[in-house]
């Protein structure tokens, strides 16, 4: 499967900004997704996660409250909305999907998005 993520922009702090991601292929629906997120001088981090039901959703707790992922099967993308951003959450921003059940970890995940940048002013 390829992922194309986009969405990402320059935002004030306290602003939102929803990201998507397109899938390609016939089986986007057989694939667990995930958002993950790499800051300047860090490591890549898990961000949320959804099932591909979306019955079950994971989310880092810096995010928890703030970030909502969702999913749409028949249109092959999965979305981030992100909510009262700060300065902690520029990164950029890689969508990945992962065979069978809901990861968090990126190890788990075998596709990967080019990567969308997220800047939050404040």
């Amino acid at each position: 499967v390829q992922l194309q993520a986009s969405g990402g922009g320059l935002v004030q702090a306290g602003g939102s900004l929803g990201l998507s991601c397109a899938a390609s292929g016939r089986t986007f629906s057989t694939y667990a997704m995930g958002w993950f997120r790499q800051a300047p001088g860090k490591e890549r981090e898990f961000v949320a996660a959804i099932s591909w039901s979306a019955v079950r959703k994971y989310y880092a707790d810096s995010v928890k409250g703030r970030f909502a992922i969702s999913r749409d099967n028949a249109k092959n993308t999965v979305f981030l909305q992100m909510n009262s951003l700060t300065s902690e959450d520029t990164a950029v921003y890689y969508c990945a999907a992962a065979v069978g059940s809901i990861r968090t970890t990126s190890d788990d995940y075998a596709y990967w998005g080019q990567g969308t940048l997220v800047t939050v002013s404040s």
